[in-house]
């Protein structure tokens, strides 16, 4: 049987992979702090038919060899994290990240994992909560008689109320070496790994370390037309993959038709 056709199917699974993955990029194109993924393939194993340097002759070697592929593979997805653009929302509970780092929100059984979606609301106990009610770590309580919350650049939580102006918190930031390497777990949420190594937290501002914008949000950094435009070189290379295995086929229709 021809080689072809197990190679050709490594390519076409390999594509249908690529769409997959596109497909979650603009299906969260209005997610709030989504970073779009991209895909990496590698070749897969050669076999060797003549080996490059090898003797074909008394005192003669190749100065090639012969080797033939045996497909490609999917080598992993990749976040890339490039900054959103930013959306003024007018609410000062919003905040987006500029620059590097997560903010930290504890899960129910007390694990911590990491966001770039700012949309903080208030919960019944007056603690700053994620859009999916996971509170910021460290904990940060509004006083109920609040009148006016303002969030600093440096991620100080002022509280104004009748009788003035009060400290009631300060948001820390999480940075990781490789973020890239942080395992996606929904929700707009990340889970730590040892890709992404352990993180490092810090005040907002402070070096390394991004600045908080009260009143707005940072939007997917998803861009529709790079994303269409892989979509059609995805379906143009599956297109092909397909050929030559038609072509393959042909070829053994032909071998088939000599003995007739």
């Amino acid at each position: 049987m021809l080689r072809a056709f197990s190679t050709a199917a490594t390519g076409m699974t390999a594509q249908q992979t690529m769409v997959d993955v596109i497909a979650n990029n603009l299906a969260n194109v209005n997610t709030t702090g989504f970073k779009r993924s991209q895909i990496d393939f590698k070749d897969l194993l050669y076999t060797q038919m003549i080996v490059a340097g090898a003797e074909v002759a008394a005192g003669v070697n190749s100065p090639g060899g012969v080797e033939v592929g045996n497909g490609v593979r999917v080598a992993g997805t990749i976040k890339v994290f490039q900054l959103g653009e930013l959306e003024n929302t007018g609410n000062p509970l919003n905040i987006a990240i500029q620059g590097d780092g997560f903010l930290q929100v504890t899960l129910p059984d007390g694990t911590i994992q990491y966001t770039r979606d700012g949309g903080l609301q208030l919960n019944a106990n007056g603690q700053l909560v994620t859009a999916g009610g996971y509170a910021l770590e460290p904990a940060i309580t509004i006083p109920a008689d609040s009148e006016k919350i303002e969030i600093g650049p440096d991620g100080i939580v002022n509280s104004f109320t009748a009788t003035g102006r009060s400290v009631v918190g300060s948001i820390e930031l999480a940075r990781f070496l490789n973020p890239s390497g942080l395992q996606s777990v929904g929700n707009n949420l990340y889970k730590e790994n040892d890709a992404s190594g352990t993180p490092t937290t810090g005040a907002p501002g402070s070096p390394g370390f991004g600045s908080l914008q009260s009143g707005f949000l940072e939007k997917s950094n998803v861009q529709m037309v790079t994303e269409l435009v892989n979509l059609i070189k995805a379906q143009r290379a599956y297109e092909i993959n397909s050929r030559a295995i038609r072509a393959g086929d042909d070829m053994l229709r032909t071998a088939n038709e000599i003995v007739r």
